[in-house]
């Protein structure tokens, strides 16, 4: 079989809602997040932060591996190298820890759609998207402890979502959890049969794609702005945030849609 190009292992694609589904498509080596899928990813979403076609975007996989993480083979083979690959590991962790926050920063929401078993960076990937869902065939994992590599930047996504008792679980034992028990400790929103997976999560990103990009654009941004304020702080940045939104276009369309009960039309503005 000849060897993928870059292009090949991550499929996009663009629908009339404007949902864009950036899709690994690499499972003979288990969608792993690889020199070139993370330059793929991170290309296909610069592009999709300028790109005002694009509303919504879907992170999904082929195969039943939605992703084991960092390829420990492209890792491995630097020891080689005269600083035993200190370099090379470093300049991976920039790049993967610069894609986490590309996903966080977006302005558009992001939506993991994990039909497969996620781990380590995999499972970093579903965490630091804004939503999840996940067919019942889904598991997930932070296994790094169990060949000596603690999962140290999965750890940071993960326990901006989940508790620190379930975060240290995860981190410390390394097991698999099923997607009930992930949906119970908040890791995902939702399970769901695997043959309507695709269907819940293009049913909820039609629903976001509705709204203003402007409104979801600036809600996004100050949620996870104000998650480490105290709370006087983020009271009164939240406050400056809903100030400056009233005043935007949107705003007064929706209100005023909302008073007339008619569908608002949006300028995204």
């Amino acid at each position: 079989m000849n060897k993928l190009t870059n292009k090949d292992i991550l499929k996009t694609s663009l629908n009339s809602d404007g949902i864009l589904r950036l899709s690994l498509n690499n499972p003979n080596n288990q969608n792993t997040l690889s020199e070139d899928m993370m330059l793929n990813l991170q290309s296909a979403l610069n592009e999709s932060i300028q790109d005002k076609k694009t509303r919504v975007i879907i992170i999904s996989a082929e195969g039943p591996i939605f992703s084991a993480g960092h390829d420990l083979k492209e890792l491995k083979a630097k020891r080689q190298n005269s600083d035993k690959g200190k370099a090379y590991f470093n300049d991976v962790m920039t790049k993967c820890s610069k894609l986490m926050q590309t996903i966080v920063k977006n302005p558009k929401p992001v939506i993991a759609e994990v039909a497969g078993v996620a781990t380590a960076a995999g499972c970093q990937l579903v965490a630091s998207c804004d939503l999840a869902y996940a067919g019942k065939s889904s598991k997930f994992a932070t296994p790094g402890v169990n060949i000596g590599l603690f999962c140290s930047t999965p750890m940071v996504a993960l326990s901006r979502n989940i508790t620190n008792k379930h975060s240290m679980e995860m981190l410390l034992t390394g097991d698999l959890i099923s997607p009930y028990k992930a949906v119970e400790i908040g890791l995902i929103n939702q399970v769901v049969n695997n043959e309507s997976l695709q269907k819940t999560v293009l049913d909820v990103a039609s629903k976001i794609s509705k709204k203003s990009a402007m409104t979801l654009k600036i809600g996004k941004e100050a949620f996870y702005n104000q998650l480490d304020m105290n709370l006087s702080d983020a009271y009164e940045y939240a406050s400056n945030v809903m100030v400056q939104n009233m005043l935007k276009i949107d705003a007064e369309e929706g209100i005023d849609a909302f008073i007339n009960k008619r569908k608002p039309k949006w300028k995204d503005q």
